[in-house]
């Protein structure tokens, strides 16, 4: 496994868009009943059954943050309200502020794994964010300078006037127990309730006078990792609205490929909304080689690609012979290389069956991936290749037979003579540090290994 890491390690990697600021806290029971009692019991459970897709208002926050914690699932809710962040910062001492995003998260993890060059562009850039990237030689940010193309360090790359996103991120534990009227409510499973900033000065896009400069940028890089789309709105008070942010980033993964035909890794993320879920589907799935998503983000994509039934049956019973069903679809439709799916007791890959990688190499990248991410679970984070080791101590998580026999049932139901099916189960780590940014962990270690082990093979 740490030959495959330093295989990897001789890569160089692209990374965009999205960086923002992670202010976080850690819920505890009287956090939690604060803001019940604030509210009114009664207030909370109406709105928790209207369900609010974003956040205007504080009682949209914690209706949305007790359905999380009643479920205990992960849950992203995005907040529209600008003016909203003075309560926030108000109600809460962040116990945590740290690089967030996935492009920020991914280009800072690859930059302490030593990986040969890490270049990463978000197109805003203050100066806060700039200080959340690790101080290492092997980081860039591309400028333009003089009509040429220069890599400096995203220190060195600020700009004073830049907006700043900052993303507020609740972590609960398993077992907080508080209560809502009469219902005695405890947190059945650890995670996270995101609270995403959505705000109009905050756009997914690459500077016009970079663009020109993509090619350069594909030609000097093994893969590139491309993510932050869910920051997308339908409209803009410019009058530009979400087509046109999707045109501009089709042309971004056109010229990345113009000189070379580089690996792009698509890494998906939850989108409430259905019609930008569809663009970002139909737009950009085509044009990348591996796409990457959790069981619901799949559940999501399958419902806006017309398919509601088989979703829904992902949505409710999260049974493997489901998710690889609807990866079955997805790549076929979409013509993807590589879709890879982490829940927290498994990792799939599904490719088509001509892939050059064997189903053993294909879990070899995989294993890399949760192995990866249960070093970050117990570290809090990874400094140095090193930290590797740790997640190797890390025992698989205790569904892992039960995922493998499932999987040899589903495998012999479905017809998958036509494609390469791999399944793994997790590392999982019984209290972690933290849990955010382990799925971009996996992703990452996933697809570089991918890459590393194509190059292995001449396929690179």
């Amino acid at each position: 496994m740490m030959r495959l890491l330093d295989e990897a390690r001789k890569l160089s990697i692209f990374t965009a868009y999205n960086a923002n600021v992670d202010a976080i806290v850690y819920l505890n029971s009287e956090i939690i009943q604060r803001l019940i009692d604030e509210f009114g019991a009664e207030a909370v459970k109406r709105r928790m059954e209207e369900y609010p897709r974003e956040i205007n208002e504080p009682l949209d926050f914690v209706a949305r943050l007790v359905h999380a914690l009643k479920t205990g699932k992960p849950m992203a809710v995005p907040l529209v309200n600008e003016e909203l962040q003075a309560w926030f910062d108000s109600h809460f001492k962040y116990d945590v502020e740290r690089m967030g995003g996935q492009a920020g998260i991914i280009a800072n993890l690859l930059a302490n794994l030593d990986f040969r060059k890490v270049i990463v562009y978000t197109p805003h850039l203050a100066k806060k964010q700039a200080e959340m990237f690790v101080n290492k030689p092997n980081l860039f940010y591309p400028v333009v300078e003089d009509g040429k193309l220069v890599l400096k360090h995203p220190r060195e790359a600020y700009r004073e006037d830049d907006p700043i996103k900052v993303n507020r991120i609740f972590e609960f534990r398993a077992g907080t127990a508080f209560k809502l009227g009469d219902e005695m409510i405890t947190v059945p499973y650890s995670g996270r309730f995101i609270v995403s900033a959505r705000f109009e000065s905050i756009r997914i896009y690459t500077e016009p006078e970079l663009k020109p400069f993509l090619p350069e940028i594909g030609l000097g890089v093994d893969g590139a990792i491309l993510s932050g789309y869910q920051g997308i709105k339908p409209r803009y008070s410019d009058g530009k609205d979400a087509n046109y942010y999707f045109r501009e980033a089709k042309k971004d993964i056109m010229l990345l490929k113009r000189e070379k035909d580089v690996k792009v890794h698509l890494e998906f993320a939850s989108i409430q909304n259905r019609e930008l879920r569809k663009k970002v589907i139909y737009n950009l799935f085509p044009l990348v080689d591996s796409v990457g998503m959790d069981e619901s983000e799949i559940a999501y994509v399958l419902n806006a690609l017309g398919y509601s039934k088989l979703a829904e049956r992902i949505f409710t019973y999260n049974r493997i012979e489901d998710t690889v069903m609807g990866g079955k679809i997805l790549i076929d439709e979409m013509n993807l290389e590589v879709l890879q799916i982490h829940t927290i007791y498994y990792l799939m890959y599904i490719t088509h069956a001509d892939n050059p990688l064997s189903e053993e190499e294909l879990r070899q990248s995989l294993e890399l991936g949760t192995t990866l991410a249960a070093a970050r679970a117990s570290l809090g984070d990874i400094r140095s290749p090193e930290d590797f080791k740790v997640g190797l101590n890390v025992p698989y998580n205790e569904r892992g037979e039960y995922v493998k026999l499932r999987f040899e049932e589903a495998k012999r139901r479905l017809r998958t003579r036509e494609y390469k099916v791999v399944i793994i189960p997790t590392r999982l780590v019984s209290n972690p540090v933290s849990t955010v940014g382990l799925g971009d962990t996996i992703s990452t270690g996933a697809f570089t290994s991918y890459l590393a082990l194509l190059r292995r093979k001449g396929a690179l």
